[in-house]
């Protein structure tokens, strides 16, 4: 995985170069546009790793893992559904959705990264937010 050095010099960079774009709506809200990035950017890399193949010793008794046509067109579709509802989410839920669900944090680090006083504050914080995002991918999926 990339050192955390070089995603705080990538986050940096983006947000100078976007820096005329930025509108401050309240006090903290660079802070904010800047965990945005920071946000994005360990999502960018998460998924790079995952992309990345794992070398390894092949055996020939190894099933084939590839997807048919079928089942990967159905993932893309709710990949694409779960980030269209992500991003009707507020900052924070968003932020409390990723945490658990992409990459795997615990209750605990999710309660320390939102400020939240305990890991079970982070818990029903965190299930509120997945229960909220259901609810929006819902109207996404059956468009009636």
């Amino acid at each position: 995985m990339t050192d955390t050095d070089d995603i705080v010099q990538t986050v940096l960079i983006r947000a100078l170069g976007r820096l005329d774009h930025f509108v401050p709506r309240a006090s903290g809200s660079l802070l904010g546009y800047l965990r945005r990035i920071v946000l994005n950017q360990v999502r960018d890399e998460a998924r790079r790793v995952a992309r990345t193949p794992h070398h390894g010793e092949l055996h020939d008794h190894l099933p084939d893992p590839a997807l048919d046509p079928l089942e990967e067109a159905i993932g893309k579709q709710s990949m694409e559904l779960y980030e269209r509802a992500l991003e009707q989410l507020e900052p924070e839920l968003q932020e409390a959705v990723v945490l658990r669900l992409e990459m795997g944090c615990s209750y605990q680090e999710i309660a320390e990264a939102l400020g939240r006083p305990s890991a079970n504050a982070a818990r029903l914080a965190t299930a509120r937010a997945v229960v909220r995002l259901s609810e929006l991918m819902k109207p996404l999926r059956d468009p009636e």
